[in-house]
């Protein structure tokens, strides 16, 4: 059978920059659903394993920042400057698993912030404060693409769900997280050109066992 020509056409994909006609090309897209969270830094207690949460995590929202505006007043005319930022919560979903491993490290960072059986509370932020790591993977290597690190955080709200006799779903537990400071990195795996015409992160990602408890 005769070999029938073919023309390579994937490069002309994308859209033209500069003199070419044809496209740039497409770069892959990082996935919603290749994901890794981690909570650190003492979450329910100096030496809890929170390896159950992250084995059970549903969705994580992404870390969003707003700066506020400072309205400088002039003769005719307005000018603007950036006044002080403040990071969005984020919302952590896991499965309330069947060992009640997940609802018990929930229930113990609670404590950690309202001793509700003593009706207590911590002389201090870095008493009850955790760290996490957001991560987004390749769907091949362990080590992340990119990381999310947030600093000084602590549960401002808890859903438990609700029980339902029509439903099948899973039982959960939603988790709103407010945190002091988040910073971005390049992840540590394998897989170079992750960006382009310069890198706005820096090169060294937090180890997990070099980060400390948020003051």
């Amino acid at each position: 059978m005769a070999e029938i020509p073919t023309i390579e056409t994937k490069s002309k994909f994308g859209v033209p920059i500069g003199d070419s006609a044809s496209g740039s090309g497409i770069l892959m897209p990082k996935l919603k659903y290749r994901f890794r969270v981690t909570l650190l830094g003492g979450f329910g207690g100096t030496g809890s394993t929170t390896t159950v949460l992250t084995q059970n995590v549903m969705n994580v929202s992404r870390p969003k920042i707003t700066y506020e505006e400072v309205i400088l007043d002039s003769y005719n005319s307005r000018a603007y400057i950036q006044g002080k930022h403040s990071w969005e919560q984020i919302t952590l979903a896991v499965r309330d698993d069947i060992t009640n491993q997940t609802t018990n490290l929930v229930g113990a960072q609670i404590q950690r912030q309202l001793n509700h059986y003593q009706q207590t509370t911590p002389a201090a932020g870095a008493d009850y404060k955790f760290d996490t790591h957001i991560e987004i993977l390749d769907g091949q290597n362990i080590g992340a693409s990119e990381v999310w690190y947030l600093e000084g955080c602590f549960l401002t709200n808890v859903d438990y769900s609700d029980s339902d006799y029509a439903a099948t779903d899973p039982v959960t537990i939603t988790m709103q997280i407010r945190y002091d400071n988040a910073t971005h990195y390049n992840g540590t795996n394998d897989i170079d050109g992750r960006t382009a015409g310069g890198n706005p992160m820096p090169i060294t990602t937090p180890e997990l066992n070099e980060v400390t408890p948020g003051v």
